[in-house]
C-alpha cells in the first residue's frame, strides 16, 4: 500500500460523491458502492464469527484467508484492473467444504438459523453472502467487469458458511435446529 491514511476525513464526499481508485467520483448510491458495501457488511460478520470461534483454533486459517480475499474482491471493484481473487480461492472453499461435509449426516430436512450464538452469527454471515453475491451480479449485469472467480467465490462462500454452520452447530454436543413441517398446523399460542 502505497499511501497511508493520515487524515481520515476529506470532506470530498459531503456532497454524496465519492471516488473510484482511478480519481473518478461516483454517486454513493451507485451499485459498485453498494457491492462494496455488501461485501465489507459480510467482512465485519466473518469477524465477529472469528471473535466467536477464538477459542477453536482451527477455523481461524480458513476465516482469515477468507476476510483477506473478500478485501481483494472489494479492491477489485474499486480497480477493475486488479486481480485479487483466483481460481485457487475457489478450489480452497471447495476443498474445506469437502472435508467438513464428509463427516456430517446426510441432509433429510431443512435446518433453522438457529443455535447457538456462533451458529446463529454464522447464519447471519451465510445470509450476509447471499445479499452481497446479488448485489454482485447486480453490478455485472450493469458493468460486465466483475471477475468470473469473484462471483464464483461469493457464491461459494454461501456454501462453506452454511456446511460451517452445521459443524458450528456440533460443537460441544450441540445439535442443529431442523425445521418443523408440522408447525405450520398449529395455531401460534
Amino acid at each position: 500500500m502505497g499511501n497511508r491514511l493520515s487524515k481520515i476525513y476529506t470532506r470530498t464526499g459531503d456532497n454524496g460523491t465519492t471516488g473510484l481508485a482511478d480519481g473518478s467520483r461516483v454517486a454513493k448510491f451507485d451499485v459498485r458502492f453498494d457491492a462494496m458495501g455488501a461485501l465489507d457488511l459480510l467482512n465485519a460478520q466473518l469477524g465477529m464469527v472469528r471473535s466467536l470461534l477464538a477459542d477453536k483454533p482451527k477455523f481461524d486459517d480458513s476465516l482469515s484467508m477468507i476476510q483477506h480475499v473478500l478485501f481483494n474482491l472489494g479492491g477489485e471493484l474499486a480497480m477493475p484492473e486488479y486481480i485479487g481473487v483466483t481460481a485457487d480461492h475457489v478450489t480452497a472453499l471447495e476443498t474445506q467444504i469437502d472435508t467438513w461435509n464428509a463427516d456430517l449426516p446426510p441432509l433429510k430436512d431443512f435446518i433453522l438459523p438457529a443455535g447457538s450464538v456462533a451458529c446463529c452469527q454464522v447464519h447471519i454471515a451465510r445470509a450476509t453472502a447471499r445479499d452481497a453475491e446479488r448485489v454482485l451480479v447486480r453490478l455485472q449485469t450493469r458493468d460486465g467487469d466483475v471477475s468470473a472467480a469473484g462471483l464464483q467465490f461469493i457464491n461459494r462462500l454461501s456454501d462453506y458458511l452454511f456446511v460451517l454452520a452445521r459443524v458450528v452447530s456440533r460443537l460441544d454436543g450441540g445439535q442443529e435446529v431442523l425445521w418443523n413441517t408440522q408447525v405450520l398446523t398449529q395455531p401460534l399460542s
